[in-house]
């Protein structure tokens, strides 16, 4: 997903609901809701159907869900099935408790009729047009709020939907269009279906009056454009920009994962999310300039990388916001050219740097149960910067042959650094755990100070990592500019906090660049 302001992530990072996660002893394979909304009021009426698999023997199990509070707003559950007989259950805050006796290894399908006002994760409300919409916004664990489910990455399943609404209202969601049926002269029902398995956090519906477009095809997957009526003509234009993006990572990374491409102008808090096969960007990402062609890439980006190789538990967030960021480069670099990249890259290290100021700590970060509080630069730009530097190290050949075999290995399931690691380690035939270890285990980053003088046709350059993490080991790159005004480029390994390295040269060095082709994630003092 792409943020909007900071501190609106922050407001929101206090307010998440928080998680413990640890093994599971239940697997969902597939998800059926059918819901009703009558457009006037706020409350849902939901039927879950939920087939689940069982690890072990058990006498109840838990699923996640808000229950109803003194506000009156969450799910309150009507009544529970086991195919078609009645079991006993229990509320209790976000849990929701089957008590029925289960052996390891079966599977059963369970029901739940349940109904109630969403506290959150489901936005019943008006657009900016002040017309009735409806949108899911389930990131990180919001999806309890409004649905029955394990609200975790790993747990993926497959989901279908059938949404019952007024005939006004369009309704769009995660997988293929199966059937729209008018019911009456007030309903129509809606049903979608997914062919992949996704997790709970990219499921996700959307209903409002709608201006549709087929923008085009890709590969065979059909790509979509839904707005406000009101910005039918500047959407379509905006939107209309997935079409290279989505061409481009199909050739790059491998075959697009769903089963098609719906871009959705929607109520959601983020700039964009990246919901799997319809992703949803904020109502004033349509101007009509054209100027979100990023903002699409990030999110088409997440659909191989967070919803189809998604990461096993959330300090593996950068295997999603990292990889989506650094795909956004890699489009910006095949569609605007190296210099192109080379700014974003800058962009994206000031911000690296500004955060470690405020807040050092490392990109895989365990034990933290407000999942908010993951969406930093760290998981974004630094984890961008990671694989920007893993690019450099191992070669063009080795990064994308490596990318490519951990979306075929990943791809529809779960994974973690150290898996994504051991596919770049086949990849390039190197062992990179030192590398692993310093750039996303380890807080921080270079600082290097410097000074340099030419003497006796002797050029000396002294180097001091001032940061307070401990000392980093890398290649630096310089590039050193002669009186006649030719250049030319060296390589010191820097493996201590102090270092001095030297170079004869027969004319004078004029001028030193450190990192002059931009592949070192490092503050360079003077700057």
């Amino acid at each position: 997903m792409r943020l909007f302001f900071y501190f609106v992530l922050m407001l929101f990072a206090f307010t998440g609901q928080t998680q413990i996660w640890g093994p599971p002893a239940i697997d969902v394979q597939d998800y059926h809701f059918h819901l009703e909304f009558d457009g006037t009021s706020d409350e849902v009426q939901g039927i879950a159907g939920i087939t689940i698999h069982f690890n072990h023997n058990a006498d109840r199990f838990r699923l996640d869900l808000i229950a109803r509070d003194a506000s009156g707003k969450g799910m309150r559950v009507d009544s529970v099935r086991l195919d078609t007989v009645a079991i006993p259950y229990t509320q209790e805050d976000s849990a929701l408790w089957i008590n029925v006796s289960v052996q390891e290894g079966s599977t059963h399908p369970f029901y739940i009729y349940y109904h109630g006002i969403p506290k959150d994760g489901l936005y019943i409300s008006h657009n900016k047009f002040g017309a009735r919409t409806l949108f899911a916004d389930n990131w990180p664990n919001r999806a309890q709020n409004w649905i029955p489910c394990i609200d975790h990455p790993s747990d993926k399943a497959y989901v279908s939907w059938e949404i019952i609404a007024p005939p006004y209202i369009e309704v769009v969601a995660n997988g293929e269009l199966l059937e729209t049926v008018n019911l009456d002269q007030n309903r129509r029902l809606t049903s979608y279906a997914t062919k992949a398995p996704i997790p709970t956090k990219v499921m996700a519906i959307g209903a409002a009056p709608f201006a549709v477009q087929q923008a085009g095809a890709i590969d065979g997957i059909p790509v979509t454009s839904w707005v406000y009526p009101e910005n039918r003509e500047a959407g379509y234009f905006d939107y209309g920009m997935a079409l290279p993006i989505l061409d481009f990572f199909i050739g790059h990374i491998g075959p697009y994962p769903f089963a098609k491409l719906a871009n959705v102008q929607s109520t959601t808090r983020f700039g964009g999310m990246e919901n799997a096969s319809n992703i949803f960007y904020f109502e004033n990402s349509v101007t009509g300039k054209g100027r979100i062609q990023r903002l699409l890439a990030h999110e088409i980006a997440h659909q191989w990388f967070g919803n189809s190789a998604t990461e096993a538990d959330w300090p593996h967030i950068w295997l999603s916001e990292g990889f989506a960021t650094y795909c956004t480069d890699l489009f910006t670099e095949h569609a605007m050219g190296r210099d192109s990249l080379v700014h974003y890259l800058q962009k994206e290290r000031k911000a690296v740097i500004a955060f470690n100021e405020k807040k050092s700590i490392p990109v895989i970060q365990n034990g933290v149960t407000n999942y908010f509080q993951l969406l930093n630069a760290n998981s974004y730009q630094k984890g961008a910067w990671v694989l920007h530097m893993l690019r450099h190290r191992i070669g063009d050949q080795a990064f994308w042959t490596g990318i490519r075999d951990y979306y075929n290995r990943y791809a529809l399931s779960n994974a973690t650094t150290e898996d994504f690691r051991e596919v770049m380690e086949d990849a390039s035939g190197e062992d990179l755990e030192s590398f692993f270890n310093q750039w996303l285990y380890t807080a921080g980053l270079p600082k290097l100070d410097y000074d340099w003088k030419y003497k006796n046709k002797v050029l000396t350059l002294n180097l001091k990592q001032t940061q307070k993490e401990g000392h980093f080991h890398f290649p630096l790159e310089l590039r050193f500019t002669f009186k006649d005004g030719s250049s030319g480029f060296y390589t010191a390994d820097v493996t201590e906090d102090k270092q001095s390295f030297q170079w004869a040269f027969e004319q004078e060095v004029t001028e030193i660049v450190l990192d002059p082709e931009t592949w070192l994630l490092a503050e360079f003092l003077p700057d």
